[in-house]
Formats: structure tokens, sequence, C-alpha cells
């Protein structure tokens, strides 16, 4: 009798332990919850204008510097590819906190902070503490891209901004000498199809690069069309003028086409890691997908927005996580 009483108060127990337990489905269901997905309706209520805004700012700012709508999609690419779409390459350097704008990859490289400022500051009087500095980069990077004649694509919102950067994670950032294999394995840590990863590389049909960022390549690649390289070597000696920069695709350095593409067949990449793409041993299924970029703008600019739109919602803070920063250069100040 004293064993049954004993089963049946720890069957007892057991039951009521099991009641008291959030069942996996509602665990789940709270997670979701306290992380909502990003939305195509997100500042509707709160700030109807907001894209509206951010359209005005860029176009202003690209019609008085082209180049700007390349650096706008470079450093969304740079943001969403160091811990996620937070806004976190925004945020300067601290006394104590390293930012990742001083980093090797971003150094006298990144441009265009001040358009997303000028955007910020703006929102903060139609709609003040609304708009993520991650959403407005996020929607400056499209602008921009348009502004020069290329796709749009949907924009899901509700980024929130991060509190810290995370400067050691640039490495994580795809850079001029990276050869196939480790694109291959940069993109593929991120979520991206090797098909993507040639779609997104045509970012490169616009903007500019220093010097610093391709001498070894035309001083040093057999695998680089000769007449071009030495028409780049009279503007980029072999030591000094690091600065001086060259356009990326020399065809249309302006204008969001699909150049780039035909650059490559042609061994006129200005990086290694764009040659890499062409005629670098990446196989037929990369080449062929380059060859029928070069002939068909239409398939090349649909698949870009399709990777643009996937980049764009990588990795986001929302709900509760982060805040929305006043000022995108610094996190709020404690409240206190």
């Amino acid at each position: 009798m004293e064993n049954r009483a004993l089963f049946f108060a720890a069957t007892t127990f057991s039951l009521l332990l099991l009641l008291l337990l959030p069942h996996p489905s509602t665990a789940a269901s709270a997670t979701a919850a306290a992380s909502p997905p990003l939305s195509s309706t997100f500042y509707h209520a709160t700030c109807p204008r907001a894209t509206s805004v951010i359209r005005a700012v860029v176009q202003r700012a690209v019609a008085g510097e082209p180049r700007l709508g390349a650096s706008l999609l470079r450093m969304h690419f740079h943001d969403c590819f160091v811990q996620g779409c937070d806004g976190s390459v925004l945020l300067d350097d601290t006394g104590a906190v390293e930012g990742e704008k001083g980093t090797p990859p971003n150094k006298n490289s990144l441009r265009g902070f001040q358009v997303v400022d000028a955007a910020k500051s703006e929102l903060e009087h139609v709609c003040p503490g609304v708009v993520s500095c991650a959403d407005t980069l996020a929607v400056a990077a499209r602008e921009g891209v348009v502004a020069v004649g290329g796709p749009s694509w949907d924009l899901l919102l509700g980024r929130r901004d991060s509190l810290a950067p995370n400067a050691s994670a640039t490495i994580e950032l795809p850079g001029p000498d990276s050869p196939l294999a480790g694109l291959r394995e940069m993109f593929a840590a991120k979520g991206f199809t090797e098909a993507e990863m040639v779609a997104l590389s045509g970012a490169h049909t616009i903007g500019r690069s220093s010097c610093r960022f391709f001498r070894g390549r035309i001083y040093n690649d057999a695998n680089m069309d000769r007449e071009y390289a030495a028409r780049l070597q009279t503007a980029c000696p072999p030591v000094g003028g690091d600065l001086t920069v060259a356009p990326l695709d020399p065809r249309s350095p302006d204008m969001f086409d699909n150049a780039y593409y035909g650059n490559l067949v042609e061994r006129k990449g200005l990086f290694r890691s764009d040659q890499a793409l062409f005629g670098g041993g990446g196989g037929n299924a990369v080449e062929e997908q380059v060859l029928r970029y070069s002939r068909n703008l239409s398939a090349f600019e649909a698949d870009f927005a399709a990777a643009m739109q996937k980049m764009s919602a990588l990795s986001p803070l929302t709900g509760g996580q982060g805040e929305v920063r006043v000022n995108c250069r610094r996190v709020n100040p404690a409240v206190e």
C-alpha cells in the first residue's frame, strides 16, 4: 500500500509538472512573438512618409554625385554581411569601442554616410524616434540603385539598430583578391547559393575603387586584358597614388546595367575576385551564368533584385531587440 501511495504521488507530481511546463509549440510561438518578422507595412501607421522621405534625399544626393548610388549599395552590403542588417556599420568609433568604419575593408573606402545622416535627420522631423538607421540604410541602398537606372525590389521593413559594432567580424567580407573558392565559402556562410553570389557580384557594374585594391592585379595577373591593364597603370603606378580611383565598369561606370559581365568575358574585371567568375577556373555553371547576364539585362536585373531582397533580410534585429537610434553614428544615451 505504501509503495502504491508513493507511485500515485510521484505520478501526480509529474503530471502537474508537465502541465506547468510550456508546450514546445507555445515556447516557439513566444519566441516568434518576441522577434516579429519584417513587414511591407511596418511604417504605414507610424511613419507613412518614411520611404518617400529617404527616396527624396537619395535622389538629390545622387543627382549631385552619381557615384553615391554605388556607395550606398556597398555600405548596405557591408552592414548586412557583418552580424546582420542592423546599422552597425554606421556607428563611429568611441574611446572604448572600435567601430567597423576603421577596419581595413572599410577605412578610406566606405562612402555616403552623410546621405544616411541627412535622411535620418529629415525622418526625425517627420516622425521622431520611429524609423531605424538600419531601415534607413536599406531603403537608401535600393533608391541609390534605382537612381542610376537599376531595378527596384520589394523591401520588408522593421529592422532595429544594434547597440554595438563588430569590428572583428569585418573579416567575413569578401575582398578584392578573394579567389572563387573563398567567395563561395563566404556567401554560402550567409545562406546564398552560387547563382545568387554571381548575381550580387553584378553590383560592381557601378562605382569606383582606389588603386590600392587593384594594383596587384594590373601588374601581376596574366588573366587580365593587357591593353586594359596598361591603361590602368598610367593612373596607378607601382608605388604611390593609393587613393587614385578607377571605375569598376569602364564602359558605363555610373549606370546600372549588365556591362560588368561583358567586361569579365573580355578579361577586364577590375578585381581578381571579379575575374574569378570567368576564366578563373569557375566551371561551366558560373561562366554560363556570366555569359547569360552579359547578353540578357532583364535576367540579370530580376536575379539581382531577388538576391538583394534576400540579402537585406539577413539576421535583422526586430521587436524589442536593439533600439531605434536618434543619431545613426552613436547609440542612444542611457536613460536613468
